[in-house]
């Protein structure tokens, strides 16, 4: 049997790189975005003024990608800021995944940037793996306009890791008996799924690298840190049975969040965006035929320190006003009241394709109100997908100028109504 060998494929600083590629190559600008410090940012008007992507020169001046637009600027006020263009990016997206079906039709897709190729079988036709590899970076430039790295492998885990190394535009691999000399060596944060908060933990136990999480005792790992701490174990030897899927899995739940323009200091306030994000979120539920149980909402203070709170209902429910409700519930007891907020989340969970309610007699709800909030809900999307999203709006927005559908793309994005653009990428 045939050794299994598979790709993982990113995008170099892919915002970044696909706005450069367009300018070059179909608004025909001279100056090329990626040679120059530069970075995708949103407004900072409107305080959405986060690095997104960054350019190499950006990155030599000490910016990092998720850092403040102010931030940047002290360290390189010459800094050239271009906005975010998310319709753009999808369609560069599809390109780029169109292109690698072009040498393997199993491709699955991980994110709008990167994706995993079973390239196994394929010898014949594009000839060693690393030369399949340059094969496929090359031609991503020719024809696309921007750089990848390639990590080759025998399993997900390690061609993703081997896709981190050294950037941009390189081929890299990354096969079991390499572990020890490439990987091993590395901080222990680069192994996927290790995070900041795991991290910390791994730290405390005298594990700063993925060699020594490879070789620590797997039940104290599983004492610490539960079933994560057993997967990452696996994971830093290398072990990964994962088969790389063409098809999308199923979305395990919606969610939106918001930066406000300005901070959130009181609960009035901030029960208007978490309306605002329930509006868009149970009305993507609706659309999909989704209902869920666990209703999260998530918090960021004005100093960036992020913190999150969740409740299970007792049914499952796409319902725009019982969604908001427990919202707040869970905002009352995740916020302090006091703490500025610059950014609200709020996601849904435990997806079923069936709702249903436990109704008793002390709830107050009975099933034809259940039934009657449904058909509301469904009578306001039609509205709205016929209309336009601002036909009709809570009383709560009214004379506030603020939004009532919150999060997510931007208003003409999310409603279709959106500057014409060429077809090329």
């Amino acid at each position: 049997m045939e050794n299994r060998v598979i790709f993982h494929v990113d995008a170099n600083s892919a915002f970044l790189s696909w706005s450069a590629a367009y300018r070059v190559k179909v608004l025909q600008e001279t100056e090329d975005l990626r040679d120059i410090p530069s970075v995708v940012a949103g407004d900072k008007a409107s305080r959405h003024s986060i690095i997104l992507a960054r350019s190499t020169p950006a990155k030599k001046c000490g910016i990092r990608t998720g850092e403040p637009l102010f931030q940047a600027l002290e360290k390189c006020p010459t800094l050239k800021v271009v906005p975010p263009d998310y319709e753009l990016y999808v369609r560069a997206s599809r390109s780029f995944v169109e292109l690698l079906r072009s040498f393997t039709p199993v491709v699955e897709q991980y994110s709008i940037d990167e994706a995993w190729m079973d390239m196994t079988g394929t010898t014949r036709l594009w000839g060693s793996p690393r030369l399949a590899a340059e094969k496929l970076r090359q031609r991503i430039w020719e024809e696309l306009g921007f750089t990848v790295n390639v990590g080759i492998s025998s399993n997900k885990i390690l061609a993703k890791m081997a896709g981190d190394f050294e950037k941009p535009n390189k081929v890299h691999t990354l096969f079991p008996e390499e572990m020890e000399t490439k990987m091993w060596s590395l901080p222990v944060r680069d192994l996927f799924l290790v995070g900041a908060a795991t991290e910390r933990k791994l730290n405390l136990l005298g594990i700063y690298t993925i060699g020594q999480l490879a070789q620590a005792d797997i039940a104290l790992l599983k004492r610490k840190l539960g079933k994560h701490g057993e997967t990452i174990w696996h994971f830093a030897n290398g072990r990964n049975v994962d088969l790389v899927v063409p098809e999308p899995a199923e979305n395990k739940g919606y969610g939106n969040s918001t930066t406000t323009p300005r901070d959130v200091v009181t609960q009035q306030d901030a029960y208007r965006v978490i309306l605002s994000l329930c509006e868009t979120v149970a009305s993507r539920m609706r659309q999909d035929n989704q209902c869920g149980r666990c209703i999260c909402v998530h918090l960021r203070t004005k100093e960036f320190r992020d913190f999150s709170h969740q409740m299970m209902l007792s049914g499952a429910t796409n319902i725009t006003t019982e969604i908001f409700e427990a919202a707040c519930q869970v905002f009352q007891e995740a916020w302090d009241g006091e703490t500025p907020l610059r950014q609200l989340g709020v996601q849904v969970t435990r997806l079923t394709k069936e709702s249903y309610q436990q109704f008793d007699l002390f709830s107050g709800v009975s099933p034809q109100q259940y039934e009657k909030k449904l058909r509301l809900d469904e009578t306001v999307d039609s509205l709205r997908d016929k209309f336009g999203e601002d036909i009709i709006q809570r009383g709560r927005f009214v004379n506030t100028g603020e939004l009532h559908m919150g999060g997510g793309l931007d208003k003409a994005r999310r409603t279709g109504v959106t500057k014409p653009v060429p077809k090329e990428i």
